[in-house]
């Protein structure tokens, strides 16, 4: 990659003892289903205009947010705040069928923007509860996603939290029961989950095929190849973005010596640049590249203008867009029906 020009001016350029060098992760940022539900509220706001309703953050980054706020989307907690008879997008987290009716009842234009790969685990969950098993949920109670997961089949889902949690979750008939998880987890804290399950339930079923979501893995995969060369790991995502949290976890287990997580570049401390030579600079899955961007700029003007990046995969997925929103208002095909942007 080219030198990074430190265009910005923030952070000072002192010296230190060897070269400095920034160890770009890749692939990061945004992934198919993030892509996909931000283009959703963009397409819906361009065919039904403003205002267009959101149940909760269309995905978990504050400058995503901010930007559809500043287009006409509004977000709410529940839909029970929606005007009767308005358009609302659910996010990418998927929500319950008493989301769903609750919609319904009150005679709004859903649109449902939910990651297919979290609707995936929502029909698992539909299917296993169907054959009476018993699911244990690896996942975070409160997250959305564990919370629309299960709502599909409340009477057969316990949420395990942590491997922990594995070690004491009871169940009815230990010769009928199956693990699922939230897609956003740490792929090692949640096999040590399932190995903890098992060793107490040996006929433990796996899912029919991996829950953590593509996106998830290839970015952990990415960071953990920076972090055992990085003095420091910033990760660009916000609080509430359980895969970004996430990346701060496994560049600390996997060598970085510090790791940050930050919403924007501003939030840099120059402290954490003492003595540092090698930034390793990564970015979850619902974050937009020009966060990354700024973060550089920030990093060259601390003298950090060599950027070398560490591709560990290639990204082409692309999903559909909502049936609501796959012609124009002449009832042409779209030219984005299948979203998709430019990624790293």
């Amino acid at each position: 990659m080219p030198r990074i020009p430190g265009a910005r001016g923030r952070l000072v350029d002192l010296p230190v003892q060897g070269s400095k060098r920034v160890l770009l992760a890749a692939p990061r940022g945004y992934c198919a289903g993030v892509d996909r539900a931000v283009i959703a509220v963009e397409k819906a706001l361009e065919r039904y205009g403003a205002p267009v309703y959101v149940r909760k953050q269309i995905v978990h980054n504050i400058h995503v947010v901010t930007e559809l706020e500043s287009m006409g989307a509004i977000f709410v907690d529940e839909v029970d705040e929606v005007p009767e008879g308005a358009h609302v997008v659910f996010s990418a987290h998927g929500v319950s069928p008493a989301v769903v009716n609750a919609a319904a009842d009150r005679g709004l234009q859903a649109i449902d923007a939910t990651c297919p790969l979290v609707t995936k685990v929502h029909r698992e969950a539909v299917r296993f509860a169907r054959d009476d098993f018993e699911i244990l949920l690896i996942g975070h109670d409160g997250h959305e996603e564990v919370e629309g997961t299960a709502g599909e089949a409340p009477d057969h889902v316990t949420v395990v939290n942590s491997p922990e949690e594995a070690d004491t979750v009871e169940v009815k008939d230990p010769d009928r029961v199956v693990w699922l998880s939230q897609t956003t987890l740490s792929v090692d804290e949640t096999m040590d989950t399932v190995r903890r399950l098992r060793e107490r339930f040996p006929n433990l079923q796996d899912p029919p095929s991996d829950d953590i979501c593509y996106a998830t893995q290839n970015r952990q995969v990415a960071i953990k190849k920076v972090a055992k060369d990085a003095d420091l790991v910033i990760v660009v995502g916000s609080a509430n973005s359980s895969n970004s949290v996430r990346l701060v976890e496994v560049a600390l287990e996997y060598g970085a010596k510090a790791a940050y997580r930050v919403d924007y570049a501003h939030e840099i401390k120059q402290e954490w640049l003492d003595g540092v030579e090698t930034v390793g600079v990564t970015s979850g899955a619902s974050v937009p590249e020009v966060l990354v961007t700024e973060v550089l700029e920030d990093l060259a003007g601390a003298g950090y203008r060599d950027v070398a990046e560490v591709k560990t995969a290639e990204e082409d997925l692309m999903f559909s867009l909502p049936k609501e929103l796959r012609q124009d208002r002449s009832g042409r095909t779209d030219d984005r029906a299948l979203g998709g942007r430019t990624r790293p």
